[in-house]
């Protein structure tokens, strides 16, 4: 597979650099006709031929390799996009470039390459069409007032898409391989960074079964993707509350099936109870399990939390339940507080007892609850429209983390210039 690929077209005089493979990626020029978009990887080019148009920036700190970005009109930064950034919502957005790389069953990733942002080619046959082979990840990078560009744990959905991979059957890029594979492709995109405090850069790789198979069986070829988007906030109501609908009859996952893994085909089987609940009024579903139908697991893509004086509650990862990363940070976070955290079995009383309710996600962040309806019982928290002040105190201090806001004493943050 050929080893270099498009970076953000930029200043003169090019040069080569180490990708995510420790391969070199090239430069392409900018990006100045969306027709010019191919679903087709770009075929290299020499380096000679752009010496007029891009250059890229090599920059590096104590902590990581990282890479920095000149525009054509300023060594300092790429003009932004044309995006009215006060009322960005979550939705997608094409940017200039995506990476991707591929290999054979049996066999690892290697050379991975940018390359213009366009639709893909796949054989109707393809693993992932067929039978839903495929992984997913979302982590966000954000841009602080000096100008730097932030990553929020990124070796952490590296760990999560391997140990998914396994479940799922399919070779996966190690986690020096995804890590700098994000920073490339945040990067190329980095003029797409919203502004400070107006949203983030949502990243999504993607890991999937792209070769052709008729009979049950794991693809012969995989493709690791990654594309990005400017994002805002989640629910349209922001870090207002939201109001979540308890489902009865529908579940998200099983034992022994692939609730505690990020694969592609989780999603789908949640979007007929949401799509009912937010056609009712609600903002989003409350599932619980398929066994006993009494204790909480998730919301459609969020973790769920229950508070009880100072005591935080959230249901115990055991095969069901998504080992969410801001999950994870928010129970570190709250035992730095002075907070005790638990993790077991929560029940349907204890959410309808609880003092304060909040959902978690790399999507959502901290996302305050402001109602529970279940079997057509409504429990509301906290005063009407109000934010409790729990979630207040654990979304300001992960997202001032984030941000580059507070002094990051946990080391989670990875700082690109």
């Amino acid at each position: 597979m050929e080893s270099g690929a498009v970076f953000a077209g930029l200043h003169p005089n090019p040069t080569l650099l180490l990708g995510p493979s420790r391969s070199a990626i090239q430069l392409l020029p900018p990006l100045t006709d969306k027709k010019s978009l191919s679903p087709h990887l770009l075929p290299l080019q020499t380096a000679a031929a752009f010496s007029k148009q891009s250059r890229f920036v090599p920059f590096s700190n104590n902590n990581t390799n990282s890479l920095r970005v000149a525009s054509p009109a300023s060594d300092v930064a790429l003009e932004s996009a044309e995006i009215d950034w006060d009322n960005l919502g979550f939705g997608f957005m094409p940017t200039d470039y995506m990476y991707m790389i591929k290999c054979s069953q049996g066999e690892t990733f290697s050379n991975g390459e940018l390359q213009r942002f366009g639709n893909l080619e796949l054989s109707p046959s393809a693993g992932i069409l067929n039978y839903g082979q495929g992984l997913f990840e979302g982590l966000k990078a954000y841009r602080k007032h000096d100008g730097n560009i932030l990553l929020f744990r990124p070796e952490e959905n590296a760990m999560r898409l391997r140990e998914g991979s396994v479940r799922m059957c399919m070779p996966a890029p190690t986690v020096e391989q995804f890590v700098e594979a994000v920073k490339a492709t945040v990067l190329a995109n980095e003029r797409w960074i919203p502004p400070p405090g107006k949203g983030s850069l949502y990243i999504r790789p993607l890991l999937m079964g792209s070769g052709a198979v008729l009979g049950l069986a794991p693809a012969p070829e995989y493709t690791f993707l990654i594309y990005v988007s400017p994002v805002g906030n989640y629910f349209k109501e922001g870090l207002s509350p939201i109001n979540l609908v308890v489902e009865t009859e529908m579940h998200r996952a099983t034992p022994g099936g692939t609730g505690g893994v990020k694969t592609i085909g989780n999603y789908a089987a949640v979007l007929q109870a949401q799509s009912a609940a937010k056609a009712k009024g609600f903002s989003d579903v409350l599932y619980l399990d398929s066994t006993h139908n009494k204790y909480l697991e998730e919301v459609s893509s969020c973790n769920v939390f229950v508070v009880k004086g100072n005591v935080i509650s959230t249901p115990a990862i055991k095969g069901t339940i998504l080992p969410g990363i801001t999950r994870k940070s928010i129970l570190d976070v709250a035992i730095s507080q002075g907070f005790q955290v638990e993790e077991r079995y929560v029940t349907v009383e204890d959410l309808l007892e609880a003092d304060e309710v909040f959902c978690t996600g790399t999507a959502v962040v901290v996302s305050p609850v402001g109602s529970i309806t279940y079997l057509n019982k409504r429990v509301t928290y906290g005063s009407e429209g109000g934010v409790g002040r729990v979630s207040q105190q654990l979304y300001s201090a992960l997202t001032s983390l984030q941000m580059g806001l507070a002094e990051d004493t946990m080391g989670w943050i990875v700082e690109l210039k």
